[in-house]
């Protein structure tokens, strides 16, 4: 499991450092300190990196934790993660620098966001271009990059689908999507999946269904949830349900080529629309992956059978491809082409731009003429630099080949992954689809019930002090989410599943 050749290895090669990096060293070059003071003696070394971070000179990191809890807003606070926080310097590629010169492997991507690698050298040369040209104008004016971009990005999209209002967010995407399919079916109530994540503005708060993330005022007003078809942790499940390498350990006894869970998911839809709702509705609103809920997939018609039910009851059908798009998931440049559907509207955000702050929403012809009754204006959608960036990463995507990356890498890991899942007791799903993945923690295998807050944290801060970043989600906090930036090699994951497995062993151990 440690070393599988792959011609997918050694993508940090940027000449600008020294030798190879050892992990378990503990002196030496800046980026060969070791990350923790006592490395166990069976931890594998990190893969190597010849890149030369910049040395840290800022403020202390005293100074920067008194700051962050005086000078930032509290909640701020309340998302860091770790006990002791990584307070990170720098980064290139997949891999990120702290301020003492420690070097870690991201799997997390700043939130699924860093799409084609921190700093991409070509991502960043267009930027720099651009800001040497023009920062900032708007849309009052024309000027080529919006139209450049523009065309581009609708080219990867299916017709009817090829008119793009870009902006600085998903949150921000999402938002006006709802208004769009509310103006244009003349219907309001929108239906979410429960778990789901579509944003934290005061619109979008009603979408998302996840209560860590839900304020007590007016929010959201028209939005339902129906339940998410979850089929490993919700009611109906089998062997067979989902697009994904993995599938659950559940028994099926469902006939060749039928899904009973399905059926009984769609079921529940049929009784929101028949409770819960009136009998016209303005959308319906889907991740093809759900991102923060933890990579929860759906019985493999559940979206085609959904998408035909809402637009019998005059609603839109509305693709939230804010964390599965631009070839995350491996097999497909969207997340909503695995479910062989075709939605009325596009949201997208995150890898869009590789960190860069931007969205957008892509719809139908039809649609965008009812938007445009009235007059919806923003400041910095669509500013030049932003457009530099987008167009330059679905470069980068096509020419670095991270679609087929994000399949092969991603397909290794859940397949190794399953075979931590058969030998520890508290792992009770792997699931996902290219580099979107998420790994189900339970007390044990026969409840289900979700392993607590605190052992997650435990193995959580395990696995960054051997030099992994990873993430968490799910309603509960059960699941570790791996959505790392798609220029990961074979070897990284090498690196990680030994890594993964030490920290589950070790949890065991104590426990």
């Amino acid at each position: 499991m440690f070393k599988a050749a792959s011609s997918l290895s050694g993508r940090c090669a940027l000449l600008t450092g020294q030798a190879s990096v050892k992990f378990h060293l503990a002196s030496g070059a800046l980026c060969q300190k070791s990350v923790f003071k006592h490395p166990p003696t069976d931890i594998p070394d990190m893969p190597s990196c010849n890149f030369k971070p910049e040395e840290y000179t800022g403020m202390s990191k005293e100074r920067i934790m008194e700051i962050r809890r005086q000078n930032c807003n509290p909640m701020i606070m309340k998302v860091t993660y770790y006990k002791k926080p990584v307070l990170i310097h720098q980064g290139y590629m997949q891999w990120l620098w702290d301020v003492d010169g420690r070097r870690y492997l991201d799997l997390f991507a700043g939130v699924a966001t860093v799409s084609v690698g921190h700093c991409h050298p070509k991502v960043t040369a267009a930027a720099e271009q651009q800001l040497k040209r023009l920062w900032h104008t708007t849309n009052i004016y024309a000027y080529p990059t919006l139209h450049e971009y523009s065309e581009k990005l609708a080219s990867y999209l299916p017709d009817p689908l090829k008119v793009v209002y870009l902006t600085n967010s998903g949150s921000e995407a999402n938002d006006l999507a709802m208004l769009m399919a509310r103006l244009h079916t003349g219907n309001f109530d929108i239906i979410t999946l429960r778990g789901s994540y579509h944003g934290g503005s005061p619109q979008t708060m009603g979408l998302t269904s996840n209560a860590a993330y839900k304020y007590p005022i007016a929010n959201g007003l028209g939005c339902t949830t129906t339940m998410c078809p979850d089929v490993f942790r919700g009611p109906w499940g089998g062997s067979h349900c989902r697009d994904c390498p993995v599938q659950t350990t559940r028994q099926c006894g469902c006939a060749q080529g039928h899904c009973m869970a399905n059926d009984q998911y769609i079921g529940q839809l049929k009784e929101t629309f028949a409770t819960s709702v009136p009998s016209r509705i303005a959308a319906f609103f889907g991740e093809p992956i759900q991102g923060v809920g933890g990579a929860v997939q759906y019985p493999k018609n559940y979206l085609k059978d959904a998408y035909k039910l809402v637009r019998e009851k005059g609603g839109v059908c509305i693709a939230d491809e804010v964390q599965t798009g631009f070839g995350r998931t491996g097999s497909h440049f969207w997340g909503f082409q695995g479910h062989d559907v075709i939605p009325d509207m596009v949201t997208m955000a995150k890898g869009i731009g590789n960190g860069f702050p931007m969205g957008a929403v892509v719809t139908t012809p039809e649609i965008a003429a009812t938007f445009a009754k009235g007059v919806h204006f923003n400041t910095f959608g669509g500013n030049p630099v932003a457009c530099a960036v987008g167009s330059s990463v679905l470069d980068v995507i096509k020419e670095d080949g991270t679609q087929q990356i994000s399949l092969d890498v991603g397909t290794y890991l859940m397949t190794e992954l399953a075979k931590l899942r058969d030998k520890y007791e508290i792992i009770g799903d792997v699931r996902g689809k290219g580099l979107q993945i998420g790994v189900e923690m339970v007390k044990d295998k026969a409840s289900r019930d979700t392993l607590p807050p605190e052992a997650m944290s435990e193995i959580f801060e395990d696995i960054k002090d051997m030099g992994i970043l990873i993430g968490k989600g799910g309603v509960y906090g059960q699941i570790f989410r791996i959505q790392p930036p798609m220029c990961i090699t074979m070897e990284d994951a090498d690196f990680f599943l030994a890594i993964f497995d030490k920290a589950i062993h070790n949890y065991m151990e104590r426990r």
